[in-house]
Formats: C-alpha cells, structure tokens, sequence
C-alpha cells in the first residue's frame, strides 16, 4: 500500500505541474487533488502500523508474564 501511496503523490504532483505549466486547471485540480489522496493514504498506513506495533509490543509483553 505505502508503493500505492507513494505512486499516487508522483503521479499527482506530475498532474499539478502539467496542468499549471499548460494553463489546464482541471488537470491541476486533479493532480492536486491525487496528490492529497496519496499522502492521506500513507498516514494512515503509517498510523496502522505504529499501532500494530504497540499492540505487538504489549502483547508480546503480557505473554512473558
């Protein structure tokens, strides 16, 4: 998923540029709009795994007691 992320910040950013370099803000609209998407999806990516992480962590804790 963070490839997928990542891919759609690129292939945002690449949409915001040419819409803005060719006057189309529709398509600059639209990068900026996949740009956000990605970025949205790799915080939550990255909040899913912190949060696995602790429950890994204290899970593993309470098995050793």
């Amino acid at each position: 998923m963070a490839d997928e992320s990542k891919f759609d910040q690129q292939k945002g950013n690449m949409k915001e540029t040419i819409g803005n370099a060719t006057g189309d803000k529709d398509m600059e609209s639209e990068g900026k709009k996949e740009k956000s998407s990605g970025k949205a999806k790799e915080f939550v990516e990255n909040a899913k795994n912190k949060a696995n992480e602790t429950i890994d962590k204290f899970g593993k804790g309470d098995k050793n007691k």
